[in-house]
């Protein structure tokens, strides 16, 4: 038996796409025929070891980026088709079929690409988090900028039509989180996890505000406080290296988190919650934009003796996560030490620690849409991407990008805003029927 005619069997002879093996084999309908534009290249027998010994989808991921394995063609087919039969693998006559055709010694492990991140120290200690926003953030501005284009803001946009583009939809977006923290020329705001300052010079410039904004990020920080400068804001805008448990210059009229609380650990959302809390002014308002992850339906919570041996045997093979980010590969290539969390978890933590919550949205399509551009962004310039982050970090990102746009389409993954208010002896200073929409 040959490597393709294995894999098509995998899939009981039913392939949704094409295969092409190093030893030539090769097996599946041509992409006229099958009405999906995807090829699997299995170029080197590497491919095999590693999706062997990290079964699902980080030995594919492993194989993809280090170049074992090329894919051509619709990344959205890979996930939809060729990723969950890869659990097939776990067989123990599947994988005794495998090796007598490629041997034996498949199940040898391999080293992992290079740019796979291994964060030290205690999770969630400033240290290690530091390490972690290093691992993501600081690749390259100009990269960065390819992909998220003009607006340089890495969180979800907010469309109203199909003609948005990209850039008027990251203005929106902004604007929204404004208008929900009502600011004006008068409130002091704190943007935490300021990423490259989108936030917090739309602020200054159209509302006026005083900012102070906080990350990690030396290249982001020096990049926002030149953008500042550009805008003729720099007076009005402080941007930081510094960790937001470091801030203890408030009180502060406003909070903005965007895209920041996936950096939080679940056992640390308390001391998050607190922290801001204690920053605000009473009748502040917190506005927290997250990804999140749905709740798992579960009619028996109470796990029995087996389905914690298969939860267990999954997360030691690499199929899911324990409990973080919720896929091996953005845990390992993407976001270190990242964890979703359910909107409920978030919601009954800001209230344990004096919250009101007002308002609450779910903007999960807008992700999906966002993502696309992105996908777009980087497709057309992959060959700059490469020149400037090598190889294996434009794959991990082409990856990442296309995975996570299926992953809010299909609602594996979710996305909300929620508006909170530090109450002043029962005010809240929120309209009765407030209108956040922004009027372009």
């Amino acid at each position: 038996m040959d490597v393709a005619t294995f894999v098509d069997e995998v899939f009981r002879h039913d392939l949704p796409f094409r295969v092409e093996a190093y030893d030539g084999s090769v097996a599946g309908p041509g992409p006229s025929a099958s009405g999906t534009e995807l090829t699997l290249k299995i170029l080197r027998r590497e491919a095999i070891s590693r999706v062997l010994t990290a079964p699902g989808e980080l030995g594919l991921a492993r194989a993809y980026v280090a170049g074992d394995l090329d894919i051509d063609g619709d990344l959205d087919a890979l996930f939809r088709l060729a990723v969950p039969p890869l659990g097939q693998l776990l067989r123990p006559e599947r994988v005794r079929e495998l090796l007598g055709v490629v041997g034996a010694s498949a199940l040898k492990p391999l080293s992992a690409p290079m740019i796979e991140a291994h964060p030290k120290g205690l999770l969630h200690s400033r240290r290690r988090d530091r390490q972690a926003v290093t691992h993501h953030y600081d690749v390259s501005n100009r990269f960065y900028e390819m992909v998220l284009g003009p607006s340089m803001t890495y969180s979800c946009a907010v469309f109203r039509s199909d003609d948005d583009s990209l850039e008027t939809a990251q203005r929106r977006k902004v604007d929204l989180v404004a208008r929900k923290l009502n600011l004006s020329a008068s409130t002091r705001l704190l943007d935490v996890g300021c990423g490259w300052g989108a936030m917090a010079i739309h602020a200054a410039t159209t509302y006026g505000a005083r900012v102070v904004g906080v990350t990690l990020s030396e290249p982001q920080q020096r990049y926002a406080t030149e953008q500042a400068r550009l805008a003729g804001v720099a007076h009005l805008v402080e941007f930081r290296v510094q960790d937001y448990r470091d801030v203890n210059d408030g009180p502060f009229d406003a909070i903005s988190s965007i895209g920041m609380s996936e950096h939080v650990g679940r056992r640390a959302l308390g001391a998050y919650s607190q922290h801001l809390f204690d920053l605000l002014r009473p009748g502040g308002r917190f506005l927290n934009h997250a990804i999140g992850r749905p709740v798992s339906f579960n009619p028996d919570p109470r796990p029995t003796r087996r389905s914690e041996l298969v939860r267990q045997t999954q997360i030691a093979w690499g199929l899911r996560g324990p409990s973080k980010i919720g896929s091996p590969f953005i845990e390992r290539y993407v976001f270190p030490d990242g964890e979703l969390h359910e909107v409920g978890v978030l919601v009954s933590h800001f209230q344990a620690h004096g919250f009101e919550v007002r308002h609450l949205e779910s903007l999960r399509e807008h992700y999906a849409r966002t993502l696309r551009f992105w996908v777009d962004n980087l497709a057309k310039r992959f060959d700059e991407a490469v020149e400037e982050v090598g190889i294996e970090r434009a794959r991990v990102w082409r990856l990442y990008m296309a995975g996570s746009a299926v992953g809010f389409e299909r609602h594996h993954l979710e996305i909300h805003q929620i508006l909170s208010v530090k109450p002043d002896a029962g005010r809240s200073d929120v309209e009765l029927r407030p209108d956040f929409e922004p009027t372009f």
